[in-house]
């Protein structure tokens, strides 16, 4: 088994994010592995049936979440020693603006934080679900507790 040479760790500076910030971190230690994280502020759009279309958020708003989004992942970059070239903050869906740098970067590993549910929450749209199952490259779901 070849060690992992690229690892992409996926933030998104919920509680418990920390458990995971440290399995990447610990992991690129054990292989020696370039580390890259990435923050995606979630598109989702306002739908006003009145209207008959959708309307993407207000550009201030967006502004304002990419702005303390840029803040805090530059902190945590900060903290892993990480350069500015590693870190990475994108707007749009999460599961797929994730995979779509891990390809570009061509990370082997990515790392995820993961509330492990089921039925209709799953169902519903679960970043880390979507990513394991598109990604081409291996991809750690690290256990969260649904507390």
């Amino acid at each position: 088994m070849q060690n992992y040479q690229h690892i992409l760790l996926a933030v998104d500076f919920f509680e418990q994010s920390e458990l995971v910030i440290e399995r990447a971190k610990n992991l690129a230690s054990i292989y020696q592995s370039t580390l890259s994280i990435i923050h995606v502020v979630d598109s989702l759009p306002v739908t006003d049936t009145s209207y008959g279309a959708t309307v993407p958020f207000d550009m201030d708003l967006t502004s304002v979440l990419m702005e303390n989004a840029k803040k805090r992942l530059s902190q945590l970059a900060k903290e892993l020693g990480l350069v500015e070239q590693n870190t990475y903050l994108e707007i749009g869906s999460p599961k797929s603006e994730i995979i779509r740098i891990a390809e570009d970067i061509k990370a082997d590993l990515i790392i995820v934080g993961s509330h492990g549910r089921h039925g209709l929450a799953l169902l519903l749209g679960s970043t880390a679900n979507g990513v394991l199952h598109h990604a081409i490259c291996d991809v750690l779901a690290v256990r969260l507790s649904d507390d």
